[in-house]
């Protein structure tokens, strides 16, 4: 693997420290600007928001420009943002550089999702992918538990200017590692827009949503479902937090691996797995060891369908993959908030804290379907191609329907 990808990588690991570490700093943010839980909670929102609005629109806005000077752009309003974060005299301000800083998270892992699989062999492509979200899966394992540790201990400002700091590190290795690579010739914004009308790279985006939210579906209610419903102690939420993070780093380079072998068993695999162990969550949430490997193994499933996913997307909007690579990152993080609100409903209407887990299999179950539906009608495309030319598919169209 190139050494281009590590300062990917470690962009990527600044970008997922700060995205989950506000999560584990809220008490103390709220407290040091005189405003309730709840209104620090839109910390959290506005960032998923910003993401989400964010990677098309900062993708169309560097379409004129070469990747590599765009990732560059991208990490330097990173930079900025969480240093306004650090010093904010105000909350209004503090949310402000939360807004700033969550404008470049989706499409650096767009654009850098194109550049990784530029730069190796079409057959490590999905591998590429993996080694550059790495550093997002590393985040939740190093990044976030020790952010939120220097944030308890010595302030959250601290937190926020360290994060700042590890993204000048990401912007000097983007600088000196990644090559440079010109935007391809005659690719326009309304290439980028046609993808968009390909109905497998709205399966793709659509599995996105459903798959990733059937896990934050259980994820986002870990902490009461673990206390009030396994009997942890308040402080282990961090360390099961921490499983959850070495699950994601195991899934995806294991989704990565395998998508370039076999994209869409890989993901009738992981689809499949994840939604029955959410199911079964309901179960072993009642159990304190059986909980906690429950919870690694939804990190792994659920980060084993990423690489595949964004391959998957990518490879159906060939020839001009950049806008629809962003937005499916704004993708996951709908499906973030979309299971969010309704594991939200399923509690508040009493069914327990565990239900959210039945509403995350449901979601993941769905993703499966519609799996299953994009292949099917991925074959019936390359049969029509075949009475239609009287040939036999090509080798790519044959490849196509094996992915």
């Amino acid at each position: 693997m190139p050494l281009a990808l590590l300062a990917l990588a470690i962009g990527a690991f600044g970008i997922g420290t700060t995205e989950f570490v506000i999560m584990g700093l809220l008490p103390e943010v709220a407290g040091d600007y005189g405003v309730s839980i709840p209104t620090a909670g839109y910390l959290v929102t506005g960032y998923a928001l910003g993401v989400m609005f964010g990677a098309p629109l900062m993708t169309v806005l560097g379409t004129k420009i070469s990747r590599k000077r765009m990732l560059m752009l991208l990490m330097g309003l990173f930079i900025v943002g969480n240093l306004l974060s650090a010093l904010a005299p105000a909350f209004a301000v503090m949310l402000i550089g939360r807004i700033v800083a969550s404008l470049a998270h989706g499409a650096f892992f767009g654009i850098g999702s194109v550049v990784a699989a530029d730069l190796v062999a079409p057959d490590k492509k999905a591998g590429a992918i993996a080694m550059m979200f790495t550093g997002l899966t590393v985040a939740n394992v190093v990044g976030v538990p020790l952010g939120t540790l220097v944030g308890q201990s010595v302030g959250w400002r601290v937190t926020f200017g360290i994060v700042a700091a590890l993204g000048v590190v990401g912007l000097v290795g983007i600088a000196r590692l990644v090559p440079d690579m010109p935007k391809p010739e005659g690719v326009r914004l309304r290439h980028e827009l046609a993808a968009f009308k390909n109905v497998q790279v709205l399966l793709a985006m659509a599995m996105t949503v459903l798959g990733f939210g059937g896990v934050f579906a259980a994820i986002t209610y870990i902490a009461p479902m673990m206390t009030h419903t396994a009997g942890f102690a308040d402080g282990s939420v961090t360390w099961l937090l921490v499983l959850f993070g070495l699950g994601m780093v195991v899934g995806n380079l294991v989704g990565g691996k395998f998508a370039d072998r076999a994209l869409m068993p890989m993901l009738y695999v992981s689809l499949g797995a994840l939604a029955v162990v959410l199911a079964l969550f309901t179960l072993t949430a009642h159990d304190k060891l059986l909980s906690a490997v429950t919870i690694a193994l939804i990190g792994a499933l659920g980060f084993a369908t990423v690489p595949p996913l964004q391959k998957r997307v990518l490879d159906q909007a060939h020839g001009a993959p950049t806008l629809a690579s962003a937005v499916n990152i704004g993708a996951f993080n709908l499906g973030n908030a979309l299971s969010a609100w309704l594991g939200g409903l399923v509690i508040a209407a009493g069914f327990g804290y565990t239900a959210p887990n039945w509403v995350g299999a449901a979601l993941a179950a769905g993703a499966l379907v519609l799996a299953f539906l994009s292949a099917a009608l991925e074959r019936r495309a390359g049969a029509l191609s075949t009475v239609v030319t009287g040939s036999a598919p090509t080798e790519q169209q044959r490849t196509a329907v094996h992915h």
